[in-house]
C-alpha cells in the first residue's frame, strides 16, 4: 500500500495524544479528519477552551469533528462519510460502539499507556506509580468492544524510577506511544500485515479514574506508600497533607526509614533537608509545598515563614 492510499481518521483529546497525531501526519498517510471532545471550560475564567488535539489539528489544517457521543446514527454516518481505512484512537475519552469499530476497513488502533493487561482503563500512568510498579510502557493494540482488551500489535517498555512523577512518566510514554504508532504505520504502509498477540488472561488490573479525594495523605499509612502518592499525583490532583495544623499541597517528598513512636503526622525534624513527618511506618520527608493561594515553594522557604517549626532530630 502506498502512502497516498491510506485514509486515516485520528481521535484524541489531551496533550498526551498530540505526538501521536504528529506521527500520523509524518507517516505519509492522509489524515482526513480529527475527532476530539467538545470544548470544555478551563482556567479561572472558565472560558471554553479547545483541546490540545483540536489546536494541533486546526494548526495543520485538518477537519475537526467534536460530537458529544458516537452512539447516534448521525454521528456514525458522519464518520463513515470520511471513508477511513484506519481509525487511530489515543486518549479520546469517548466510548466507541461496535458499529464505529466496524467502519474503518483496517479496523481501529489504540495507543494505551500501560503494559496490558495491567492497568486497563482511565488512569494507567498514575496507578502504576501508586502501586510501586518498576516498569511501564505503551501498547499499540487493535480495538475491540471491551475496555482495553484488544490484541497487542507493538509494545514499548520503560523503567519507572524513584524520581518519576505522573508528569514525567506521562511525557515519556506519550513520546513512546508516538514511536510505536509511527512504526506500525510505516510497516502497514509498506504492505506488511501486523500480527496481533492476544493479551494474557492473568494479571488483569483496572486503572480507575483519579478522584481528588484520593489526594489526601493519611499519615497512619507507611511512608513509602505516601511517597508514591505524592509522585503519582504530580501534576494533578496534587497530594494534600497537614503540617503542624496548616493544610498544604505537597509537591515533593521522600520516604525515609526511621524508627519512632511519634503520633502520625507530627513533625519529627525540620530544616534544610526538609520536613520529616511521622508515618505509620517510617517518615515522610517533605521537600516542596504550596500554601493556599500561593505557589510551589521549597520546604526551606516554607520554614522561613514558620520559624517555630524548625527543629533538628
Amino acid at each position: 500500500m502506498n502512502s497516498s492510499g491510506l485514509r486515516l481518521v485520528f481521535a484524541g483529546t489531551p496533550e498526551f495524544a498530540v505526538p501521536c497525531l504528529k506521527a500520523c501526519r509524518a507517516s505519509g498517510a492522509d489524515v482526513v479528519a480529527v475527532y476530539t471532545q467538545p470544548d470544555r471550560p478551563a482556567g479561572r475564567g472558565r472560558k471554553l477552551t479547545p483541546s490540545p488535539v483540536k489546536q494541533a489539528a486546526l494548526a495543520a489544517g485538518i477537519a475537526v469533528e467534536q460530537p458529544e457521543s458516537l452512539k447516534s446514527a448521525e454521528a456514525q454516518q458522519a464518520l463513515a462519510a470520511y471513508r477511513p481505512d484506519l481509525l487511530v484512537v489515543v486518549a479520546y475519552g469517548l466510548i466507541l460502539p461496535r458499529k464505529v469499530l466496524a467502519i474503518p476497513r483496517l479496523g481501529c488502533w489504540n495507543v494505551h499507556a500501560s503494559l496490558l493487561p495491567r492497568w486497563r482503563g482511565a488512569a494507567p500512568i498514575q496507578r502504576a506509580i501508586l502501586a510501586g510498579d518498576t516498569e511501564s510502557g505503551v501498547d499499540l493494540m487493535r480495538m475491540e468492544a471491551g475496555l482495553d482488551t484488544g490484541p497487542v500489535l507493538l509494545q514499548r517498555r520503560t523503567p519507572i524510577s524513584r524520581d518519576d512523577t505522573g508528569g514525567t512518566l506521562h511525557d515519556r510514554l506519550s513520546a513512546l506511544g508516538a514511536e510505536a504508532l509511527a512504526e506500525g504505520l510505516r510497516r502497514v504502509l509498506a504492505g506488511e500485515t501486523l500480527v496481533a498477540a492476544s493479551q494474557p488472561e492473568d494479571g488483569v488490573t483496572y486503572a480507575h479514574k483519579l478522584d481528588k479525594a484520593e489526594a489526601k495523605l493519611d499519615f497512619t499509612r507507611p511512608a513509602g506508600e505516601l511517597e508514591q502518592k505524592v509522585r503519582a499525583f504530580d501534576p494533578w490532583p496534587v497530594a494534600e497533607g497537614e503540617i503542624a495544623g496548616e493544610s498544604l499541597r505537597i509537591w515533593a517528598a521522600r520516604a525515609i526509614e526511621l524508627d519512632h513512636h511519634a503520633v502520625a503526622g507530627s513533625v519529627l525534624a525540620a530544616g534544610r533537608d526538609g520536613i520529616d513527618l511521622a508515618c505509620g511506618k517510617g517518615a515522610l520527608r517533605v521537600t516542596a509545598v504550596q500554601r493556599a493561594g500561593g505557589k510551589r515553594i521549597g520546604a526551606i522557604d516554607y520554614l522561613n515563614s514558620r520559624p517555630a517549626l524548625r527543629r533538628l532530630p
